[in-house]
């Protein structure tokens, strides 16, 4: 089973009859839905002085306009990711803005209309009164409190993690370096937009379909914000046109759609625009990352510490958890003797941050990969011995981080080998010398980047875990039901796979199921690279129960005794030991009564997979366009179930690294206005800005599930983007150039370059 690459069995339908995502749903109990469309803000802060919406009634198709005023008591003020001990519930997000705005995009208002061509211009009627409030953008003006964006909390500092005032003992460092830096904000930009339909039955429950990342937490969600049993809501995901983390649970707009459809008695549906999506759903990244690095000119760092700044944007939704990890991960995968670290999250008139692919994992990995660098550079030894000096060695032994975090297994020096020896790291340091001999316009640059994750997390008081259950038919097939939901990974494939494994059941005949609570009632979700070593441990087990529960009944029906039953794959059955004639497969013992088993993986603890990024570029000195050439990567995520599934999450996770060390970026200007709003100021990467990935194969088992296999989902979105941003200034290092922030746009090249007083460089 492990190590083979099994096409994924969901490409047929896709790559055929498409999907089927929530705005293509054709169901009886949506016949003569309304649809809604959400007022924002287009303005960063103000009062709401008043809303004014008499032309939006008359126009029409208009069927209604409605307000906070008239939301009233019926919802539930937005969600707080924290208990109220570290987050003040004041901060709570609102489904709709009633007495202030606090940032461009948020909604202050619905209108419902008959057919969907009518909504935007019904929108543009809606006439909101705002009193400006000065805008507060960036931590530094946050961090001040001379505005705040609640008056009553007084102060815009939301959590902290660790002690900002506890300094690194620095004694005995010959080098000691300082910097500053920005790990920038970005968006998800998932193909599909966020949207939802609801409909409310005539027995009082609530029919909701919303692409998300896990319908139980879903549902939760909406029980909460709609003040509703659980049990009184059914929610149901479609096929997931992409979400890297911005897409778990529910968000205010769903729940004030399932609002809408039970005020006018009727369906309601809802799409976003991309315009919206850019400016209202969560934004990922915005740290602002002291570093303090030092030790001896021998390369041996001593001591590293990491101060953050996380912008948690306008309300503490999951940004105000996001700097706990990168906190808990600032050493990285290196031997360091001392770490101090700390963040504080604070907020600003911006959109909220929420979790986007590594959330918090990948801020930590940027901020030592670019100290490592920074290090060498000061002490004149190469980055890539810094490294080999300071990592880790191998372990198979749980081992115990300055933080206090445990990583399960890991041989971060020979990952680092493995990318320098397939990359040619020798002949590419020569070449680079030759070209900086004979001044060549284009620069060549070699990053470096090591890493090691947190993934498959539980909660503050509880393990890992993840539920699935496994019924056979009489008519051979199988049926899985997996709390894990599936959005691109290839679960159905991965699945069946392990089903037909341990079952013998063929892959054709297996069938998953998810994202319905009526179904899957239960089930973590899917976050946190989680989903296999969890998910399909529990998928796993629950195979191997069945096979318990089913040699009870087969050894009554051929008069046996379990133990006397040897369960033969090959047949999909139990044979009689020492006679293999007295057989009988399990869709026969399915005939009489359900053959179903409902089982609960719970994991001792998370596990961290690791890897080493190998990136080369090519600078243009004159213009201060990079191209990113070559990328070489070891991820190395325990064993590995299908290789094809793994690379394709592989490579998903190096082009959004790689994107954000050169393209993304999600700005404002000095009035809270956001500088992107659309693709043609929101850089992402075309197929044509990206190399072939060269990836390696490296395999550490962990002890913490059976299938030995640890999170690949989100490793290349931690390990590419430093490597790449590494590449960028290790090509200008020889002018003078020791740091560029990212994303490295021509334009902040070409400004390093100024300021490092090269004359080649013309105007861009």
């Amino acid at each position: 089973m492990f190590g083979t690459r099994v096409l994924r069995v969901e490409d047929a339908r896709l790559l055929t009859a498409g999907g089927t995502y929530t705005e293509d749903i054709v169901d009886e109990r949506l016949a003569g839905a309304c649809h809604v469309f959400f007022v924002r803000s287009r303005l960063a802060h103000g009062k709401v002085m008043s809303i004014g919406h008499r032309r939006a009634v008359s126009s029409p198709g208009v069927l209604a306009v409605f307000t906070a005023e008239d939301l009233g008591g019926d919802l539930v003020d937005g969600l707080a990711p924290l208990p109220p001990a570290v987050v003040d519930e004041r901060m709570a997000r609102p489904a709709l803005a009633a007495d202030r705005v606090r940032y461009v995009g948020e909604p202050v208002a619905v209108v419902v209309t008959e057919q969907h061509y009518q909504g935007e211009d019904a929108v543009a009627l809606v006439e909101v009164r705002l009193d400006p409030l000065p805008p507060v953008i960036g931590v530094e003006a946050a961090l001040r409190d001379e505005v705040l964006l609640f008056d009553e909390v007084g102060t815009n500092v939301v959590a902290s993690f660790g002690d900002p005032d506890l300094p690194v003992d620095l004694d005995g460092c010959e080098v000691v370096v300082s910097a500053t830096i920005v790990n920038q904000r970005v968006a998800p930009v998932p193909l599909e937009t966020r949207a939802a339909a609801a409909v409310w039955g005539p027995d009082g429950r609530l029919t909701a379909w919303i692409p998300n990342q896990g319908g139980p937490r879903t549902r939760a969600d909406l029980a909460t914000m709609l003040r509703v049993d659980p049990e009184h809501i059914r929610v149901m995901t479609p096929d997931v046109g992409g979400a890297f983390g911005a897409k778990f649970g529910a968000d205010p707009e769903h729940a004030v759609v399932a609002w809408v459809a039970r005020r006018l008695g009727r369906p309601a549906r809802w799409s976003e625009t991309r315009y919206e999506n850019l400016v209202a759903m969560t934004h990922g990244r915005g740290q602002r990352q002291k570093i303090t690095i030092g030790g001896g000119r021998d390369g041996m760092v001593r001591a590293y510490r990491l101060e953050v700044v996380q912008d948690a944007g306008a309300y503490p939704v999951v940004g105000a958890i996001l700097p706990a990890f990168t906190r808990l991960m600032a050493p990285g995968p290196y031997a360091f003797a001392r770490v101090v670290a700390s963040a504080r999250c604070v907020l600003t008139t911006t959109t909220p941050v929420g979790a986007y692919r590594g959330a918090g994992r990948p801020e930590a990995t940027a901020a030592v990969e670019r100290a490592i660098d920074l290090f060498a550079a000061e002490t004149g030894l190469d980055p890539a011995e810094v490294r080999r000096r300071n990592l880790l060695p191998r372990f198979e032994s749980p081992h115990r981080t300055m933080l206090g975090i445990w990583y399960d297994s890991g041989d971060y020096l020979a990952a680092l080998e493995k990318v320098m020896d397939a990359g040619g790291y020798q002949r590419l340091r020569a070449e680079q010398a030759g070209r900086r001999e004979r001044g060549d316009v284009q620069a060549l640059g070699i990053g470096l980047s090591c890493y090691v994750e947190i993934t498959g997390m539980g909660g503050p008081d509880r393990k890992p875990s993840e539920t699935a259950s496994l019924e056979v038919h009489p008519d051979g097939s199988v049926e899985v039901a997996a709390g894990t939901s599936p959005h691109g990974q290839g679960h159905a494939t991965a699945w069946a796979m392990i089903v037909s494994e341990e079952l013998g059941i063929p892959l054709e005949r297996i069938t998953l199921r998810w994202g319905d609570t009526d179904l899957v009632p239960w089930g973590s979700g899917t976050t946190g690279s989680r989903s296999l070593q969890q998910g399909g441990a529990a998928v796993q087990q629950a195979a191997r129960e069945l096979i318990e529960v089913a040699r009870e009944r087969a050894a009554r029906l051929l008069e046996c005794g379990p133990d006397d039953l040897v369960f033969d794959a090959q047949r999909a059955g139990f044979a009689v030991r020492g006679d293999p004639r007295a057989h009988v497969s399990l869709p026969v013992l399915a005939e009489a009564e359900p053959l179903l088993v409902r089982s609960e993986f719970v994991a001792p603890g998370a596990t961290f997979p690791f890897g080493a990024h190998l990136a080369v570029v090519e600078v243009d000195l004159e213009t201060g366009k990079v191209a990113l050439r070559r990328i070489v990567t070891v991820d190395d995520a325990g064993r590995v179930l299908n290789p094809l599934l793994a690379d394709g999450q592989r490579h998903g996770g190096i082009a959004q690294g790689a994107a954000q060390a050169l393209l993304e970026e999600v700005g404002y200007d000095t009035a809270g206005n956001p500088l992107a709003t659309g693709f043609a100021d929101y850089g992402i990467p075309a197929a044509t800005d990206m190399p072939g990935f060269e990836l390696l194969d490296m395999q550490t088992a962990t002890d913490f599930n059976p299938l030995g296999a640890k999170g690949v989902g989100e490793a290349g979105t931690i390990g590419a983007a430093p490597a790449v941003q590494n590449a960028v200034v290790d090509a200008l290092a020889h002018l003078g150039v020791r740091h560029i922030d990212m994303p490295a746009s021509p334009q902040r090249v070409w400004r390093a370059l100024q300021a490092a007083g090269h004359e080649r460089s013309g105007p861009v």
